[in-house]
């Protein structure tokens, strides 16, 4: 065996993850020859092609599939191992891997991962962002922070916030277009689409008198990023559909205005999902019990500034 096989298989993990040598290059801090290099001689080793390479990607052969899954869960021992042994110093120690969003792993996760940092010199903090949903066993995640629900039941999950969204429009397009009085005004108005993930375009759906309710509506602007949608809706582009997290401090400044109260689309909590808590490591646990500590003291000003701007 080689003398760091946690590290090939945490390398290995990588490239499946990135699905790009360059990227996972990149995050080992080493150049793409190097990666490749690194893949080779593991191949040769095993005696398999691991991967299918093209000149921008990978792909995984069946038998990099069930390296893969062995990896995942050899990696997941070693650090159940550790962190029995840390526990008996009293301490946190090891590495905390965490999945995010990101916009809102950038601004929000990221500093809250520092300050805990800070407070456990001996855990390593590694924060990666995507927003699509990850497979947490695969990449060897302890967690993943999302807002709304999953559609792996197989999760635990932990809400950390509760989150409702709103429509809204800046004071100065209201004026320009006149407030929508009901729903089928919107087909008459320019909305804003934040495309997330594979919903439908333009479709969006609320809860009226405990009764669903669907509306088709005409995109003024489009974009799968949100703060680049919430900018839109402040400069006066059109209606958006967005959660109480981000518009608080827009609707309490008066930049922004809730429209439709009565009309409301599904809420998006923020919850942190994991898989297993009983073989959850101290260091996980520790980090959601932070989280959880550090949105309740948060949240207070986000729920009370939507309802006073309506």
């Amino acid at each position: 065996m080689k003398n760091d096989i946690a590290s090939e298989l945490a390398f290995f993990i990588l490239v499946a993850r990135h699905g790009n040598l360059s990227a996972a290059a990149r995050a080992l801090d080493i150049t793409p020859p190097a990666a490749t290099k690194r893949l080779t001689q593991m191949e040769e080793r095993l005696g398999v092609r691991l991967v299918n390479r093209t000149t921008r990607s990978v792909s995984l052969t069946q038998e990099g599939e069930t390296y893969l899954a062995h990896a995942a869960r050899i990696l997941e021992q070693l650090r159940e191992m550790e962190d029995a042994v840390s526990r008996s110093r009293g301490e946190l120690r090891g590495q905390l891997l965490i999945n995010a969003t990101l916009g809102f792993g950038r601004t929000t996760i990221a500093p809250l991962a520092s300050e805990f940092a800070r407070l456990h010199p001996h855990v390593e903090v590694d924060v990666e962002l995507t927003d699509r949903p990850v497979n947490l066993v695969e990449g060897g995640y302890d967690m993943a922070i999302r807002f709304g629900e999953l559609p792996d039941k197989r999760l635990n999950a932990r809400r950390l916030m509760s989150n409702r969204r709103f429509l809204c429009a800046s004071p100065l397009y209201l004026e320009r277009h006149g407030e929508p009085r009901n729903l089928a005004d919107l087909a008459h108005h320019r909305c804003i689409i934040h495309k997330q993930n594979d919903d439908a375009y333009g479709i969006w759906r609320f809860m009226h008198d405990r009764h669903d309710e669907v509306m088709k509506v005409k995109g003024a602007m489009a974009s799968n990023d949100g703060d680049i949608v919430l900018g839109w809706a402040l400069d006066g582009h059109g209606i958006l559909i967005r959660s109480e997290w981000d518009l608080a401090r827009y609707l309490e400044s008066g930049r922004l205005k809730v429209v439709l109260p009565d009309f409301n689309p599904p809420s998006a909590d923020l919850f942190v999902y994991y898989l297993n808590k009983k073989n959850q490591s101290a260091r996980a646990r520790a980090f959601i019990d932070f989280l959880a500590d550090r949105f309740k003291k948060r949240s207070a000003s986000a729920h009370s500034a939507a309802p006073m701007s309506r």
